[in-house]
């Protein structure tokens, strides 16, 4: 599959799940019942919040690669866009792992809701259902992100350097600390 479109498939499935994180917010932060003195009800604003930053920072990043492998494609930029967008998605995983899926957290959850009245239980049945909803779209764009690490690998690796009777070629790289190396080859 061609880079561009590789690219275009990540970002279009972050935003499928900044969709779902956003809808997570809406019913857990913003339609939450007025009294909360809880600190599970607060771990899980926090977390939906963080996830929604790094989310809108990580798929700046996925445009940004995107762009970057049109035409004509920079490589380079591409790469640099999609280790930003990498650290970002890194940490939304994490996140989500520790602060929302864990079973810890699910089941400090589900003790809340049973131990509250009035519309804690709706809310909590409510909120596990938006996390559960968070799940596929997670892993969707961790797969896209996955190809995309796969492409650009495979496009870095066909890079070749055709050596012609009498030519020399100096080249040098960030890998070799800056050096250059003269290649000489007659044919």
């Amino acid at each position: 599959m061609a880079l561009e479109k590789t690219l275009h498939r990540f970002t279009t499935s972050l935003l499928r799940f900044y969709d779902r994180v956003g809808e997570l917010r809406l019913t857990a932060v913003v339609d939450r019942p007025e009294k909360n003195d809880s600190v599970v009800v607060d771990a899980i604003e926090y977390a939906v919040e963080d996830m929604i930053g790094w989310l809108g920072e990580a798929v700046q990043a996925a445009k940004s690669a995107e762009k970057a492998a049109g035409h004509p494609p920079d490589l380079d930029q591409a790469r640099r866009a999609m280790a930003d967008c990498q650290e970002r998605f890194r940490r939304i995983e994490q996140v989500f792992a520790a602060n929302l899926v864990s079973y810890e957290k699910l089941k400090d959850l589900t003790t809340f809701g049973s131990e509250r009245r009035g519309e804690w239980p709706s809310w909590v049945t409510t909120v596990k259902k938006g996390i559960d909803h968070c799940r596929q779209p997670l892993e969707d764009a961790r797969d896209a992100l996955a190809e995309c690490w796969q492409e650009i690998a495979e496009r870095a690796g066909a890079t070749s350097i055709s050596v012609f009777g009498g030519q020399s070629i100096v080249c040098g790289s960030p890998e070799t600390g800056g050096a250059r190396t003269r290649m000489n080859e007659t044919q």
